[in-house]
């Protein structure tokens, strides 16, 4: 699958088949965040893999999910994400202005995630205090997001632009997501 099909398939994924994710592969997704550009090379973001199924179950009572169809966006036990990547900024190399390097290194795991067929969720309406107390993390370290991950048990699709962003289940339970088409999003060709 090249680049621009990856981008055009992935969709954010909330439900997730209970089969683990290997080391390697939650790895090679903290790899693929590692490549992506980084302003002047600081290369200030860290990564922490969460994958034990205590670790995953603490994580997940630190998260929140899908606003606009809560409660019904909250996976139920048996469809919650395996493992976790928690993205932190190590504020001794860089003290601000990292945020472009966290959406570009995120981004790659999303779509990295996507390449092997495995769903993410990228999630910020998370507690931070409470993740980076569970993780450990220094007062020099700052957590910024997490990835939630999995095996897709569900395949969210692309809807029409219907003037509105918020997503939805139909009656079948396929979720919904609006997209502002091209035309709208590009300010001019000049």
């Amino acid at each position: 699958m090249g680049v621009y099909e990856v981008i055009q398939t992935r969709r954010t994924i909330r439900r997730f088949a209970q089969t683990p994710l290997s080391a390697v592969q939650l790895r090679d997704y903290v790899d693929a965040a590692r490549l992506a550009p980084s302003g002047a090379n600081l290369q200030p973001l860290k990564y922490v893999i969460v994958q034990s199924e205590e670790m995953v179950n603490r994580m997940f009572e630190h998260v929140r999910w899908a606003a606009y169809i809560a409660p019904e966006g909250t996976p139920e036990a048996d469809e919650r994400p395996t493992a976790y990547i928690a993205q932190i900024a190590d504020l001794e190399i860089k003290k601000s202005g990292y945020e472009l390097d966290a959406g570009a290194a995120m981004e790659n795991i999303l779509l990295a995630a996507e390449e092997d067929g495995v769903g993410a969720c990228w999630m910020g309406a998370i507690d931070y205090a409470q993740i980076s107390k569970m993780l450990g993390l220094k007062e020099t370290e700052k957590l910024i997001g997490v990835a939630a991950l999995g095996v897709k048990a569900e395949q969210p699709v692309e809807e029409a632009w219907q003037g509105d962003v918020k997503y939805y289940k139909d009656e079948t339970g396929t979720l919904h997501v609006p997209k502002r088409p091209l035309d709208e999003v590009i300010l001019g060709e000049i």
